[in-house]
């Protein structure tokens, strides 16, 4: 049987020029696109693409202008030769359609070569050893990107191969620039939305008691634990002339930012209505002003109280908010008040209840935060475990806030987790 001669990859580029020829310029364009497409800083993209890979090709002058939309501009990125030209400096701009190979091009959406710059009406001089230059446009899915444009000294030094295999790279460059530019972007809006958290986070945490207050025979502490930067639970201590105390805790609906402005609003307009009358009343006002300015779905819950250290007596009402937890001769209990719907949803009344604090007794305000915390197999932490550790003659809000997080055990707070605890 008749065998195949063994043929060579000598014989191979012998017997066929051009077609290895091509099969190595395809290699050179593979290696290029595998160069550029995984580089996501935009200066660093442009620098490889400018100096690194055009040159692997035979240019002597290399640049890239990207695409200004607002100012209707090409500015040129970065270039690989013309040392010194005040034209090829990088931040030159030059206006689409209007100046130059690159800005026809842009304008044009089509690839402009010119064999002999000296002839071409659009070729804007720049050194004076370059005699032909290409001009391709950077689209991704018809938008511009850009144009990158190639130099050589010779007259007509691009082959009609070498034209293809250049739009070709342009198309790689022009995905990967696209690609850059939009990390670029998303990375800055990060990064401001992280500073403008944490501005946020700051002001909010300024709007917080700075320190626990000094009432005679109490020990009252507060702690308070956003989900995220910014929250909608806050908790105060309101002094008042004739030696009560105010204090109260709440939850506005939602989480992050808006939560937190309308927080912040919310407190303003209860330290100004919270000395004029009992807590009933001040719910009642409040309600009225959120029910006119909270936006629709948004409202709060809230239990504000007024503790009488010198009776030991605490009134208090509550505006949907989760019952108190009272410890009492080391009995536990919740206390309970008739009627109150969360403010801003709706206009009407609420009850009050009131509590004898006897020495020793203490008492705990808290969010859902707390008690709607899972772990990671969605158990919530609930009321009774609360209970529980609030029995133990070592709690505190810290302590408190310890066990949740040890029970979410790296699931973390998925709502702000808030409490205040009145040791009498």
């Amino acid at each position: 049987m008749a065998t195949l001669p063994r043929v060579t990859s000598a014989d191979f580029q012998t017997a066929y020029p051009i077609a290895s020829e091509q099969v190595h310029e395809l290699l050179k364009l593979q290696k290029a696109a595998q160069k550029i497409s995984s580089i996501l800083e935009l200066d660093q993209l442009i620098d490889k693409v400018v100096n690194d890979i055009a040159p692997s090709f035979g240019f002597i002058d290399a640049d890239v202008y990207l695409h200004d939309e607002e100012r209707g501009e090409l500015t040129l990125a970065c270039a690989h030769g013309c040392a010194g030209c005040e034209i090829c400096g990088t931040g030159h701009s030059l206006k689409i359609g209007k100046q130059g190979m690159v800005g026809f091009v842009a304008g044009t959406g089509q690839m402009r070569y010119a064999p002999d710059v000296r002839k071409d009406p659009y070729y804007i001089g720049c050194e004076e050893a370059t005699l032909s230059e290409v001009a391709i446009p950077l689209h991704v899915d018809g938008k511009l990107i850009g144009v990158f444009t190639a130099s050589h000294t010779e007259l007509d030094a691009f082959s009609a191969e070498e034209l293809r295999l250049l739009q070709a790279l342009c198309g790689y460059v022009a995905v990967a620039v696209h690609n850059a530019r939009r990390f670029q972007e998303e990375q800055h809006l990060r990064q401001e939305m992280s500073r403008e958290a944490n501005e946020a986070r700051k002001i909010q945490q300024a709007l917080l008691p700075r320190s626990s207050p000094l009432i005679p025979g109490f020990t009252i502490s507060g702690l308070s634990t956003p989900a995220s930067a910014v929250g909608g639970d806050w908790y105060d201590f309101i002094p008042f002339d004739d030696g009560r105390w105010g204090l109260v805790l709440a939850d506005v609906s939602g989480k992050g930012t808006a939560a937190a402005l309308l927080m912040s609003a919310t407190r303003g307009m209860l330290r100004s209505l919270a000395s004029a009358c009992c807590p009933s009343e001040v719910l009642m006002k409040l309600n009225q002003l959120l029910v006119n300015d909270f936006p629709s779905g948004r409202f709060v819950t809230m239990v504000y109280a007024i503790l009488d250290p010198a009776t030991r007596v605490l009134r208090f009402s509550s505006a949907g908010h989760l019952r108190p937890l009272l410890i009492e001769n080391s009995q536990a209990r919740f206390l309970e008040t008739e009627r109150g719907l969360p403010l801003g949803i709706g206009l009407g009344e609420y009850s009050e209840a009131q509590v004898h604090l006897a020495e020793g007794s203490r008492l705990l305000f808290y969010s859902d935060g707390i008690t709607e915390a899972t772990n990671p197999e969605e158990e919530e932490y609930g009321a009774e475990r609360l209970e529980r550790h609030f029995q133990r003659a070592d709690a505190s809000a810290e302590s408190i806030l310890k066990d949740v997080r040890t029970f979410a055990n790296g699931a973390g707070l998925h709502d702000d987790a808030t409490v205040i605890l009145v040791n009498a």
